[in-house]
């Protein structure tokens, strides 16, 4: 038998402001047609000033707990993904731990980015593979809009802030394809790219937090690339075939990179779930996000392979394969 990861549940939370692209037209040189045609993006969700990545956390997993239906002390284990803690230091995993009401168990934050929520689904199913892990709480959870320059088009139009969340729960499987569960995860980086989608600050070297800054056309040709390279490595592993996967569920920062990763698999857009015209790309968050709309919509249902891709600053990628 092999032991496997398998979804209780999804949560999900965004904050109450909106600001749509019309809203961003008054402050940039820039218009809803222009916004839209070129990423697909309509809105965003925009912390309020007292609300803190923690804050938007704690509420993706409450309703995450609520959905799964357990009880927050079940859990041994919290990941948090995101680009964006409460504090340098601690983990904002450990301030959820605490607000959650648990002192047992262990808690800490991964960092990759808009790949972050990827990286902490294959960080958890490996404790829990290993038997290190009963039960997981997995967070993705942004407040992107902190790290935005307002008066660069480039950027501020693409982000929005927000939180998602998952339940792992241990269980045993045959090991192969037709397990329920996490199938396998697949991880990548590169840091020759450091520098194409980064932030202009940081504690050990300006002191600030920085404003991001990308390179639109090298960060989307390399995107396109190591998406498509990454699906291929994810479906070979599991010999599966693309018209095998019944959802596409993809990070959400271009509605063009999520078509042409469709394409490649010859998957029509009803099949592929797209959060991004309302609420933007929330970077860690988008993939659990979307995950809990399509959880809750009914779209996703008990049997049905998912697959799940990103790409971050770092480069970083990677992709899941699971069976919901």
């Amino acid at each position: 038998m092999t032991r496997r990861s398998v979804i209780l549940g999804c949560g999900s939370y965004l904050p109450a402001t909106i600001v749509t692209n019309d809203d961003l037209a008054k402050r940039v040189d820039t218009s809803d047609e222009w916004i839209r045609r070129r990423t697909g993006i309509r809105s965003r969700h925009i912390a309020a000033h007292d609300e803190t990545t923690s804050d938007l956390a704690l509420a993706a997993a409450h309703d995450a707990l609520n959905n799964a239906g357990i009880n927050a002390d079940t859990l041994d284990m919290i990941v948090v993904a995101t680009t964006t803690p409460d504090n340098t230091f601690p983990a904002t995993a450990v301030k959820i731990q605490a607000a959650l009401g648990l002192s047992h168990g262990f808690a800490f934050d991964v960092q990759a980015v808009c790949s972050g929520f990827v990286y902490a689904l294959a960080v958890a199913d490996n404790f829990i593979r290993v038997g290190q892990a009963k039960r997981a709480l997995v967070i993705g959870a942004e407040t992107f809009s902190r790290l935005l320059d307002w008066n660069d088009r480039t950027t501020c139009v693409l982000f929005g802030d927000g939180a998602g969340a998952i339940i792992l729960e241990a269980s045993t499987g045959i090991g192969d394809s037709s397990d329920r569960g996490i199938l396998s995860t697949h991880l990548h980086s590169d840091g020759h790219h450091y520098n194409s989608l980064c932030t202009n600050g940081g504690p050990g070297s300006t002191g600030t937090v920085g404003h991001v800054r990308m390179e639109g056309q090298e960060v989307f040709r390399h995107a396109v690339k190591h998406l498509s390279e990454v699906v291929d490595e994810a479906l070979a592993t599991n010999n599966l075939t693309p018209d095998q996967i019944n959802w596409l569920v993809p990070h959400q920062a271009n509605q063009r990179i999520i078509d042409g990763t469709a394409k490649k698999l010859n998957m029509p857009p009803e099949r592929v779930v797209t959060t991004i015209a309302d609420h933007a790309n929330t970077s860690a968050a988008s993939i659990p996000l979307a995950l809990a709309t399509a959880a809750k919509d009914g779209r996703l249902k008990q049997g049905q392979i998912v697959l799940l891709d990103a790409m971050g600053g770092g480069f970083t990628w990677g992709a899941a394969v699971v069976r919901w």
